[in-house]
Formats: structure tokens, sequence, C-alpha cells
């Protein structure tokens, strides 16, 4: 069994919040591959971290382990729109990148924290990059995440959504039907814990915004939003310390664009990964036992923001 050893502190929280004991690792990552190995349509990646890096999201439960592995490779099926020609030096993707849209922090708040991300909502042009394209975009990341980042598996993901420049174009270049796959995604399909998303500099539109996606998102999730209504970066900082911060948020970590530059290089690094997953890895509807998953079936949604009335 060739898997990373936790630090200490994260073995510890390990234990206490995802009900992990080493004695079991090595049998409950035996029973997932000899599952996996009965299943003809799921092909799955079945080393034992990323075996490992299921268990964890799913607090070692062996059937919630099952169902998420499961849905991650099936929306890797039927949502090509996030999970096909994920090349990172492809125009679009490299846009994105560019911008520096979605940037992990590489800084803990501290040895056992939840993982802090910043989301620059509005720094983009809506014309030249759709959100389309930072989903995607933002699934490989996570993808990179799930391999690398035990703190990420082990104690979740804070978010940082900075909504500065967020203009209606923003949120009415979407159809619904992305929104509400995006959402799907990142709930039901990736092994992650989010822990709580906060929301600063909002637009004045935001409430007609959060109408709109509030019915995709789990009410747990709803909880975990947090709105500061404040655009004083000291309101922030008693969540997310200066220290992890770039220094354009009046942090410690260093200028935002090296931050840029590192994301760029760490996703363009896992071009061949990438290649590999969208070649080997899904699911073959057509052998799936009883009826096949289809679209229509787990998304069912048409339509956009456009036909809002936003003030």
């Amino acid at each position: 069994m060739v898997i990373r050893p936790l630090t200490k502190e994260l073995q510890a929280k390990a234990a206490a919040e995802l009900n992990e004991d080493p004695k079991r690792i090595e049998g409950d990552i035996k029973y997932l591959k000899e599952w996996l190995s009965q299943q003809k349509y799921l092909k799955a990646r079945t080393d034992d971290q990323w075996l490992l890096t299921f268990l964890r999201g799913c607090k070692f439960s062996l059937e919630k382990t099952k169902e998420k592995l499961d849905t991650y490779y099936t929306m890797r099926t039927l949502v090509p729109e996030f999970f096909k020609d994920r090349d990172p030096f492809s125009p679009k993707i490299q846009e994105v990148l560019k911008a520096g849209i979605i940037l992990p922090a590489r800084v803990p708040i501290s040895s056992d924290s939840p993982k802090v991300s910043l989301l620059r909502n509005g720094i983009y042009d809506p014309l030249k990059i759709t959100n389309q394209d930072i989903f995607k975009t933002n699934l490989m990341i996570l993808d990179i995440l799930l391999m690398e980042d035990d703190q990420l598996v082990v104690c979740g993901l804070t978010g940082l959504q900075d909504m500065a420049g967020v203009t209606v174009t923003h949120m009415t270049s979407s159809p619904l039907s992305i929104i509400k796959k995006a959402f799907t995604c990142f709930q039901d399909a990736y092994p992650i814990r989010p822990k709580d998303m906060h929301l600063y500099n909002i637009p004045s539109f935001f409430e007609t915004m959060y109408a709109m996606i509030k019915p995709f998102m789990k009410e747990k999730m709803q909880k975990r939003l947090v709105v500061h209504p404040s655009a004083k970066l000291e309101e922030m900082y008693k969540f997310i310390p200066k220290h992890v911060l770039p220094s354009e948020y009046g942090g410690d970590a260093g200028p935002i664009q090296d931050l840029i530059d590192y994301w760029k290089e760490k996703v363009e690094s896992y071009s061949e990964w990438f290649k590999e997953d969208e070649k080997l890895y899904g699911t073959v509807e057509a052998l799936r036992p009883g009826k096949p998953k289809t679209t229509n079936e787990l998304f069912g949604i048409e339509g956009s923001f456009r036909k809002l009335n936003v003030d």
C-alpha cells in the first residue's frame, strides 16, 4: 500500500472528524478495488492514495464512497462541457489561468485548518471568458488538489469570493444548465467538504442572482454562505487571517501575480494526467446494470439568467 503519511495534526483531525483508523485503511482500499473490478461500466483510478482520498471525503463510509466514485466518474461521461478537452495549453484555459480567477492559497490558516481558495469573479471579460471555461478550469484545479493536498482532503475548503467588478453581463452569460451542472459536480461528485464560503464586495443585484442559484445549492451549503456587506478587509481577517492572503488584500503571502504564475505552471504540469484521465476513465452507460444514466435524468433544466429583470 502506497499512501502519504499525514502530519500529526492532520492525523488527529482525520481520526476525530473523518472516522479514520489507520488499521482499517488497507482493508477498506482492498474492498474498493475488488468492488470496482466488478463494475464493468465504471472505469476508475485504483491507486491507493486516490481511493483513500474518496474514503476520507466520505468519512470512511464504504457505501457513500462507492456512490461518490460512481457519481464522480459519471460526471466525466455525462458532462463533456467540463471534462472533455481539458488541455491546459488550450487558448480558453490559458485565458482563465492567466486571469487568476481561481487561486487556492499556498499558506494554510493553521496546521489543521481548511484549505483557503480565493475566487475573483469579476476580474475577467465575460465576452472573452465564459463561466463554462471557468468551471472547467476550477474542476481541473480541484483534481490537482485531490491528488496532492492532504490539508484540503482532511480539513475541507474555505472559499473567499471577491465579487468586485461583477456585472450583469457576468451573471447573464451562463445557461442555467451549466450552473446546475457545476453545483452538482462540486456538491455530489467531488470528495471535498466545503466548510464556509465568504462573499466579499457583493454587487447591488446579488439578491437577484442568489435567488436563481439557491435551488441548486444544498441546504448545508446555503447555511455556510457568509455575506460580508462591508468592504473593509479588517472584517475578513476575523475569518481568513492576513498571513494567508496576497498583498493586494493587505496580506502577507506575497503579490497575487506569484500565485497566478504558480497555478498556471502547476495546471500545465498536469497536461499528460488530464489526457490520460479523459482517455481511460469514466462510465460506459450501456454496460450499467439496470437503467443507464442520462444528462436529462440528472440535470433536466433549461433557461438562462437572461430572463431576469435586474435593476
